[in-house]
């Protein structure tokens, strides 16, 4: 008997996404284009909800953040003073043979997930490097030139496996799985060193080369280098270009924050995962411009550093940078707990100074466990000043703030304390590769009031989200009916508040008039509130098992007993069914919304 085939969870979800219209593949009637997705109604709704929760933590629920809504197209001059134009790229490689592009970073990710390399791994013993060459020179001939035609041990069996075999036998044996694959791509090591394989056909890929991920387009009705620009790779450059027309026309004081939720463009080179990563995906992220230490030092006479145990629930006056940072690290983690992402499902990575841009002080990104593997969800970085600095240097605009409180301390100083106080930033400044001068300067502008703010950007990436609370909703239950007969039906746990659908109204028969005029008077009270469904079609069953795949938290059924036909205690109460547990209860229809709405909300 042929045994069923386990098809993996995350082509389980992807074919959910379609089904179900939460997620579609962009143009797909045209073919599709890769690195591009359609979100249908209920993937919408998943969206809406997210950006929802998102903004009433980030703006609606705090004093000191206000959002802003900038173009995705903006003067190109922003994107040279932040350093896109001249950095903003990933290694590329081509295959010579299929002339497909290969992200070179992330090039084993892509191996171990290719058909080719998958079944040429079960050709090795596990947990060693022993191989037969008899094996592997049947496999070329057969299921390689499938696979993976352009490979050497394809092309060029006898030659590939003699050298490797001879390797072998001096005791020169692949280090690794990697290398593994390097010798089964190269035919004669001694003449071309080890070729990279490509993923795709086994063929030889390139050397990386810098490839830049922006997006170009031209703005006016000419095509020309004078109105070249760019489709934005991130939202939080148009913050900080606005930043100074936000402090002027608002009552916001540092520390403060600009949020921004928005569409942003990579032309990344190889787009996988489904929607992980993506060629355009929408952003969420918080600029939370915070005093440098030297200003808390100034002010307030110490500086709160962090420390295991320290109390991040409420900001000090006298905090650091460190502390903002641990802070915000705690705010996402519990935004996350919020929408159901709790610490079974997240991890934390604390970039370490060989990971960290060059300006940063510190990164921590969010991790998910995602079911292709734990990938990052949000980074949350203390950037420094480097981003405001940049846009000052380029655009000749300050972008300083002034602070009285910050003068009058100044002021306070003797002429012995200011030469000390600029002695410790000059010596500080060094220990961070910051130059004397700079130090010098920027001390003449703080001790007249003014300075750069530092910042705090946690950034999130709302697709990720999207596939995340989908990933981790995804759930299979087996099921027996009253003939024994055993079948697998999927649910999808949403938190309520995230949910698309948070309520479905069924009449418990559609061709009773009676029922359906109950049943849509209940709909109509409750759509007004919050989102709802309307499902008259076939059984009760049936409409519940669709309302699960749909995530749907809460289903209310109007039955005889709605009508008051076993007695007038049961008139005007519905049944109300529980998602999770399949726990069902009656409720008057008048306290339908007063039990919903918390749950929910």
């Amino acid at each position: 008997m042929s045994q069923t085939k386990e098809i993996p969870l995350m082509e389980k979800i992807v074919s959910l996404c379609k089904r179900k219209g939460f997620i579609f593949q962009s143009s797909e009637i045209y073919g599709g284009i890769n690195g591009f997705w359609d979100y249908g109604p209920l993937g919408a709704e998943l969206k809406r909800n997210l950006r929802t929760t998102w903004w009433n933590a980030m703006m609606r629920e705090r004093e000191d953040v206000v959002p802003l809504d900038a173009t995705i197209i903006m003067h190109p001059a922003i994107w040279k003073a932040s350093g896109h134009v001249d950095t903003f790229a990933d290694p590329m490689s081509t295959c010579k043979s299929c002339k497909k592009l290969v992200r070179s970073d992330q090039w084993w990710a892509m191996m171990c997930e290719q058909p080719w390399v998958q079944s040429l791994a079960a050709l090795v013993e596990p947990g060693t490097d022993a191989f037969h060459t008899g094996d592997l020179l049947k496999w070329a001939k057969g299921k390689g030139k499938q696979l993976a035609p352009n490979l050497a041990l394809v092309r060029n069996p006898e030659i590939t496996l003699s050298w490797l075999a001879q390797d072998h036998e001096q005791g020169k044996r692949p280090q690794d799985a990697r290398e593994f694959y390097l010798y089964l791509a190269t035919e004669q090591r001694n003449v071309t060193g080890f070729v990279t394989p490509c993923p795709h056909c086994g063929g030889e890929l390139t050397e990386p080369r810098p490839f830049n991920l922006m997006l170009r387009t031209h703005y006016g009705p000419i095509e020309s280098d004078d109105n070249l620009c760019y489709l934005r790779p991130e939202t939080a450059q148009a913050i900080f270009a606005q930043f100074k027309n936000v402090v002027d026309s608002t009552r916001v004081k540092v520390p403060f924050g600009i949020g921004q939720i928005g569409k942003a463009f990579r032309n990344e080179i190889t787009p996988r995962n489904f929607t992980f990563r993506s060629r355009e995906f929408e952003q969420m992220e918080l600029e939370f411009f915070i005093p440098p230490d030297e200003v808390v030092q100034l002010i307030h006479g110490n500086v709160s550093t962090w420390s295991e145990g320290a109390d991040l629930s409420t900001p000090q006056p006298n905090w650091g940078w460190e502390m903002w940072h641990r802070y915000w690290v705690a705010q996402r983690t519990a935004y996350y707990a919020g929408i159901g992402l709790g610490p079974d499902v997240l991890d934390y990575y604390w970039q370490s100074k060989a990971d960290l841009a060059h300006y940063a002080r510190a990164c921590v990104d969010i991790l998910f466990k995602f079911p292709f593997g734990t990938e990052e969800l949000e980074g949350i970085a203390a950037r420094g000043d480097f981003d405001l600095s940049q846009h000052q240097k380029h655009s000749g605009k300050p972008l300083e703030v002034f602070d009285e409180e910050l003068r009058a301390a100044a002021v306070k100083l003797t002429d012995e304390q200011r030469a000390a106080f600029i002695t410790k930033v000059q010596e500080d400044w060094n220990d961070h590769n910051k130059s004397r001068e700079d130090a010098t300067l920027f001390c003449e502008r703080l001790l007249k009031g003014f300075y750069v703010p530092h910042v705090i950007e946690p950034s999130a990436g709302l697709d990720r989200l999207a596939l995340a609370v989908l990933a981790l909703a995804y759930t299979e239950i087996e099921k027996t009916d009253a003939k024994g007969a055993k079948e697998t039906v999927t649910v999808m746990r949403f938190h309520p508040r995230i949910a698309p659908k948070k309520v479905a109204v069924f009449p418990l028969l559609k061709n009773k008039p009676e029922l359906v005029s109950k049943a849509r008077g209940v709909y109509d009270l409750l759509k007004k509130h919050l989102a709802a469904d309307y499902d008259e079609g076939g059984s009760i069953g049936k409409r519940y098992a669709r309302q699960d795949e749909a995530g749907t938290p809460f289903c209310v059924t109007v039955d005889f007993d709605t009508l008051g036909e076993r007695g007038p205690e049961l008139l005007d109460t519905v049944t109300l069914r529980h998602r999770d547990d399949g726990s069902q209860e009656r409720v008057k229809i008048s306290d339908l919304l007063g039990r919903l709405l918390p749950l929910v909300q």
